[in-house]
């Protein structure tokens, strides 16, 4: 695989288990630009997870090709391209008998890195995913709450620095505050650091939190590929359209940026004005601004990047919408 993230190709991927009156996959063409974050989405049983674990070879397809970078998959030990991209799903599946340090540890001892560097990454990972080091590192997964062992999952499929990230509706299992806050962060690692993402979720406004590249699908096939504001703005069929609210205003909102009315915060001082941090959607920030206040201060961590105000918010969502 290169250095710089891959990009994931699907030709007429076909997936088809014995007795199955249709097939799970049926004839997906797709392609996942390199360092894209791309969210299938669709009701249960359209194929979604069928079609995230052929990527990795959990499943194999039926007839068909799926290329990493170029390369086709099934020429590559399965090990080894496992190996090279993190996975996490619902139920965490983190080892109950290791500490948090030994599951997050697992990938890089199998890769060969010494006991200093893992120790590094371990530490450096369990930070990234707010966990105090010193508070965690020898929990076991037991005396995790289940966001943390959500967290301890995303810090273990990140352990090895992935080009390519597969997650199969890693939040499911928490509480709504919670999987705002883990939304949030997967959303900044990747800004951080570009990989390609590929998020499966039956959850439409995670999707539109989340996904530079969207994708509908239903009973194995897929039904649409595109941008979310795309997407709203010109549904393929009356499936996506009903299935994604293309006539919500508000939703149409939560698929554009906050940097898209981003105003200068000016010479007065936003410190106490509420705030709406960076990776936020316009849909956050007007909700907060409906409370009463006149602007939020967007923040990129302790930094000041600007401010938002409604008039910013319907500028943006005029141009978001003719440039869709």
């Amino acid at each position: 695989m290169s250095a710089s993230p891959p990009e994931i190709r699907f030709d007429d991927v076909v997936k088809t288990f014995g007795g199955a009156a249709r097939a799970a996959v049926n004839g997906v063409t797709l392609s996942i630009p390199g360092g894209t974050f791309a969210v299938i989405l669709g009701p249960s049983g359209c194929g979604k997870t069928t079609l995230l674990k052929t990527v990795n070879r959990l499943i194999e397809p039926s007839s068909g090709f799926i290329f990493v970078g170029g390369v086709d998959t099934a020429s590559v030990d399965p090990v080894r391209l496992r190996r090279g991209m993190g996975y996490v799903i619902q139920n965490v599946g983190l080892f109950p008998h290791m500490t948090v340090s030994e599951n997050i540890a697992t990938v890089p001892r199998l890769v060969g890195q010494d006991d200093a560097q893992i120790r590094r990454r371990v530490d450096e990972l369990i930070d990234v995913v707010h966990l105090p080091p010193a508070e965690y590192r020898e929990r076991r997964p037991r005396a995790l709450s289940g966001g943390q062992q959500q967290r301890v999952g995303l810090a273990r499929a990140l352990a090895a620095d992935p080009p390519i990230l597969l997650m199969d509706e890693p939040f499911g299992a928490v509480d709504a505050i919670e999987r705002t806050h883990l939304q949030d962060e997967v959303a900044a690692l990747h800004a951080q650091r570009a990989r390609t993402v590929l998020f499966v979720t039956h959850d439409v406004d995670e999707a539109f939190r989340l996904a530079d590249l969207l994708i509908v699908m239903r009973d194995g096939r897929v039904e649409q590929s595109a941008p979310p504001l795309a997407m709203l703005a010109r549904p393929a069929t009356a499936f996506v359209s009903d299935l994604i609210g293309a006539d919500d205003v508000v939703r149409r909102l939560r698929a554009i940026h906050v940097s898209a009315a981003l105003e200068p915060a000016g010479e007065t001082d936003a410190a106490d004005e509420p705030s709406v941090d960076s990776h936020a959607s316009l849909g956050d920030a007007l909700s907060l601004l409906l409370d009463g206040a006149a602007r939020l201060a967007v923040r990129d961590g302790a930094d000041l990047r600007g401010v938002i105000t409604v008039a910013g918010i319907l500028r943006a969502a005029r141009r978001g919408a003719t440039a869709s």
